[in-house]
């Protein structure tokens, strides 16, 4: 299975298929509202400017897993995204990250026998997940890893 297969709901209630991300390089994000690194709002916007026309998008997934510190709902997250950071990437609704509730795609994100690249856990808001062109898992970076790393700048600017 890979990421194309999955799908998700977006901040509006909308259907999302992941399918439509064939042929893109793609950050799954998770977020929240009330966290020492929701400033990250502001690279990840500046990140998908730069590179929203070259082939990349990123999805945001706001969950409330970690310190209750995405507390609102989705009218509320959105309306602070915007107000806030200016964002203009695509935000899903609220999901949870792990546990028995935990969402198809983080499942996917997180179990080597389904993503068939690693498994991982999801220890904080803004953990970052990497998936290429073809809908493969490529790697994931800490909470800490700011999205204009040169790291993630690396592997955007590669072929």
């Amino acid at each position: 299975m890979n990421f194309h297969q999955l799908s998700a709901t977006d901040i509006n209630g909308r259907p999302y298929d992941m399918a439509q991300l064939k042929g893109r390089k793609v950050m799954v994000v998770n977020t929240a509202s009330e966290c020492g690194f929701t400033p990250q709002y502001e690279q990840l916007e500046e990140l998908y400017e730069r590179y929203k026309d070259k082939g990349f998008v990123i999805l945001g997934f706001p969950s409330n897993d970690f310190g209750g510190q995405e507390p609102g709902d989705e009218k509320t997250i959105a309306a602070f995204c915007e107000k806030n950071y200016g964002v203009t990437f695509p935000l899903m609704s609220k999901i949870a990250t792990k546990g028995p509730d935990q969402s198809p795609v983080y499942a996917w994100l997180t179990r080597k026998k389904l993503n068939g690249k690693l498994d991982s856990e999801v220890k904080w808001n803004f953990q970052k997940y990497l998936i290429d062109e073809d809908g493969n898992l490529v790697t994931m970076y800490p909470s800490a890893q700011e999205p204009l790393s040169a790291a993630i700048l690396k592997w955007l600017d590669a072929k």
